[in-house]
């Protein structure tokens, strides 16, 4: 992928991506806001889903392990994945294991971002998405773009046309009609709900005083997943967890309101180990870090592993609305992937990463949306800080310029002798009031932005000989 910027500037010339992300984030955020004006105590619940989520991050190697503990006791086996690629080995020799070439996935981003499926498929094993959304993604061959609504991007119609191509079992007269193309979906999946002898689900949440896992979802497909195949695999991210059954209720609260606009959702799924004659006979859950613990180490840039996966700060976005998901190449898009991103894949070695912060306008209007205070703008900030430290090194010209700065502004006498210089320069620079564009070191800024020139007496100057009687 592109960097955001070209990748963006490609997306802003598809006028009827523009109109499809209009609709659905303008649909989404009015039933938000319904739903959420009832609670009058909302900023409190925001408050203690924040308070949660901290006191996790700061006890997370304890709560781990009492997961972990808590988890085998019920009979599940726990594994530790340090990256994608360990996480990736462990699911294809746990299906290899099962005897079983497909599987059946709920709706995870967790598995999104570490290409758990192009792992699958290169092991020779199909996987089968299940989620409505995820499942046009996954026939129209391509990547979701949207962390709550994959397929945002499509329209009902386009949607027709994925199914009518790649669905063997759809009439030639296929219709439109969502009523209609949710049904296609149903009968084109039943099979595989019923054979599959393993699935694959990530979590929404990890109870650490129980061991238990939670899946939110409005379609029933997940509780598919969890309950009928033979084996169950969860991938689950380490900052998902949350201390105790009480800490989920908060989460269970914000969650629903943020993301879909209900105030419950349709289905909740909780599950603990093993249970004889009753659901999946053997469980495994995977312990995700891909460099969760290195955002974690930093004070600023660790709000983003509060982030529940609800969507809200995309639906706000007004560079989301105009660009969709897919400009910001990654599965984790808008505002919380501007942030999330570039911590979880490093900046040095990444163009796409180390561009993500810049993609915003630093408006707030996430920050007034997050269910658990994340606040956005000023991670942005400071990860457009580190991504110039990590692309640029220590003698970049910016890191020059503020120096420079730096050494001017803190002595007077510089700092008049700079102002002298300016008006010099804007002097034989400027035309009609402006500097235009330089040459140069100079071009990348002056391109697009046109300085008024300096005015040709300092206020230092001014006061001195108006008040003083002596000129500088």
């Amino acid at each position: 992928m592109p960097a955001f910027p070209e990748a963006a500037r490609t997306a802003l010339a598809d006028e009827q991506l523009r109109a499809n992300l209009r609709k659905a984030t303008t649909t989404i955020r009015a039933k938000r806001e319904a739903v959420v004006a009832e609670r009058a105590d909302w900023e409190e619940l925001r408050a203690a889903g924040a308070a949660i989520k901290d006191r996790t991050l700061r006890h997370l190697d304890r709560y781990l392990l009492r997961f972990e503990e808590r988890a085998t006791e019920a009979g599940a086996v726990v594994h530790w994945a340090r990256d994608a690629a360990e996480a990736n080995g462990i699911v294809v020799d746990l299906v290899r294991a099962a005897g079983a070439d497909e599987v059946i996935k709920v709706k995870s981003m967790v598995t999104q971002e570490i290409e758990l499926n192009a792992a699958l498929a290169s092991a020779g094993i199909a996987a089968y998405e299940t989620d409505l959304a995820e499942l046009i993604v996954q026939l129209g061959d391509d990547l979701p773009s949207h962390i709550l609504v994959p397929a945002i991007h499509r329209n009902r119609t386009q949607i027709r046309d994925i199914f009518r191509r790649e669905m063997p079992d759809v009439p030639d007269d296929l219709t439109d009609e969502p009523a209609v193309l949710a049904a296609a979906a149903r009968r084109h999946l039943r099979r595989k709900f019923l054979t599959a002898r393993v699935a694959v689900s990530g979590a929404n949440f990890a109870v650490a005083e129980s061991g238990a896992l939670v899946v939110v979802e409005s379609e029933g497909n997940g509780r598919m997943c969890l309950t009928l195949p033979e084996v169950l695999i969860s991938v689950v991210g380490i900052e998902k967890l949350v201390p105790t059954w009480a800490d989920l209720e908060v989460m269970l609260q914000l969650l629903p309101r943020s993301s879909t606009g209900e105030r419950m959702n349709p289905y909740t799924s909780t599950w603990r180990g093993v249970h004889p004659g009753d659901g999946p006979q053997e469980v495994h859950v995977v312990l995700l870090d891909n460099g969760r613990t290195d955002a974690l180490a930093d004070d600023v840039g660790r709000q983003a592993l509060r982030c529940i996966r609800c969507s809200a700060c995309l639906n706000v976005c007004p560079v989301y609305e105009r660009t969709g998901g897919h400009a910001y190449g990654s599965p984790y898009p808008g505002p919380i992937g501007a942030i999330l991103t570039p911590q979880l894949r490093g900046m040095r070695d990444d163009p796409v990463a180390a561009s993500l912060p810049y993609a915003s306008t630093l408006c707030g209007a996430c920050y007034e949306a997050c269910p658990v205070r994340i606040d956005i703008p000023a991670a942005l900030v400071h990860l457009r800080a580190r991504a110039v430290d990590a692309t640029r090194g220590p003698l970049s010209p910016e890191r020059a310029v503020m120096r420079a700065a730096a050494w001017t502004l803190a002595g007077p006498r510089r700092l008049g002798a700079a102002q002298r210089l300016a008006a010099l320069a804007g002097a034989l620079l400027g035309r009609r009031g402006r500097i235009g564009p330089l040459p140069g070191p100079l071009s990348a800024w002056t391109r697009t932005r046109d300085t008024r020139v300096p005015p040709a007496q300092s206020f230092r100057t001014w006061w001195r000989w108006n008040r003083r009687g002596t000129a500088e």
